[in-house]
């Protein structure tokens, strides 16, 4: 499946936009509230210099990079919780992604119309952040309503998971978002059944003029300094910029890009955040027929990337003949890797690394 990130802000901050230059999926994006009434779905590829280098060296004939989705919901306004405005009926839309990206608006447009009537990001995160956890304190009270009634019958399993709902009701209660509670990991499983949007990592995009490129002005601050208490990531970002240079070439992308001071394009940035938020990694498989690309989290056994691929490698492991892609590319070849005595063999215990080209050997 693949990295999968939900996209909610205010209204005209910019998400659209965003979206497109993102997906190319090509969503509505207007100047006025409500643009967006259905939910936007978008895949795009995951840039990695590293797989088109190793695809020249291994000959490939195809290449097919590791992907991430995007959805995009309607623009939440205060009272979302409570059925106000379109957002709060595609919150679900967004319940099962690995993480929530927040667009929040760092620019001044008179012609572009602010929900609140002026700008203040602070204000701004805030609304968000509140209607997204009024809507998890439904979700929450609504099953600790339920497991109350089973542990009244003696269920021993519901007893338990009553203490911990009650935890959760409690710091939800008192404005704690669910990814702040300390919490046991056996706990983890309940927590991931209730699948709440304040539990998912966050994050922001800063989206400035692109005039304000590339660190962004004073308004990204308050968003560095809220970030960094809240150990979220930050992407400064400019929706309109993007926009402006999806479909140039890459000569002409990257002059357009050194124009403003940046080296990589929005896409290449904002995904580096987004793999650094959740801690995840990248290994290779090479083969004549193709160079491919695949995402894990930091920490994957050998024998659980194998089955990443395919179950039937994970049920018939046997080893992984591994070498760092530098080594590979310094070498030229896998059989130069090999001659040179240079692939490793590697349990199924075998923490993957980031970079890793791997040959699964296996049992049919």
């Amino acid at each position: 499946m693949p990295l999968a990130c939900g996209i909610v802000g205010l209204p005209n901050v910019g998400k659209s936009t965003l979206f497109n230059a993102l997906s190319g999926a090509g969503a509505e994006a207007a100047n006025y509230p409500f643009c967006t009434i259905t939910p936007n779905r978008g895949i795009a590829m995951v840039p990695d210099r590293r797989l088109q280098r190793l695809a020249a060296c291994a000959g490939s004939k195809a290449i097919v990079p590791t992907t991430v989705e995007f959805v995009d919901i309607a623009g939440l306004v205060e009272g979302a919780s409570k059925g106000e405005g379109l957002g709060n009926q595609f919150l679900a839309q967004i319940r099962q992604v690995d993480a929530i990206i927040h667009v929040v608006r760092c620019f001044e447009d008179d012609e572009v119309t602010h929900v609140s009537g002026s700008i203040d990001p602070d204000r701004d995160i805030g609304i968000i952040e509140t209607e997204l956890l009024l809507k998890d304190l439904l979700t929450v009270d609504n099953r600790l309503e339920k497991t109350a009634k089973l542990a009244k019958t003696g269920d021993k399993s519901a007893k338990d998971d009553l203490i911990f709902l009650t935890q959760l009701s409690e710091h939800m209660n008192n404005g704690g978002q669910a990814r702040a509670l300390e919490t046991h990991e056996r706990w983890d499983p309940l927590l991931k059944d209730l699948s709440l949007l304040t539990g998912k990592p966050v994050l922001y995009v800063a989206n400035v003029s692109e005039a304000d490129l590339p660190d962004g002005g004073s308004l990204v601050e308050i968003v560095r300094e809220r970030a960094e208490r809240e150990g979220a990531e930050l992407a400064v970002f400019s929706a309109d910029f993007e926009m402006q240079i999806v479909e140039l070439d890459d000569d002409e992308k990257m002059d357009f890009l050194e124009s403003v001071g940046l080296e990589r394009p929005g896409l290449d940035r904002l995904i580096h955040s987004a793999y650094r938020l959740l801690d995840l990694i990248t290994f290779f498989t090479l083969s004549p027929n193709e160079a491919r690309a695949w995402t894990l989290n930091r920490g994957t056994r050998a024998a659980q990337a194998a089955g990443a691929i395919h179950s039937d490698f994970e049920r018939g492991f046997i080893r992984a003949e591994t070498v760092n892609y530098e080594v590979y590319l310094d070498q030229g070849s896998e059989t130069k890797v090999r001659d040179r005595g240079l692939m490793r063999s590697e349990g199924r215990e075998y923490s993957v690394k980031d970079g890793d080209v791997i040959l699964f050997r296996f049992n049919v």
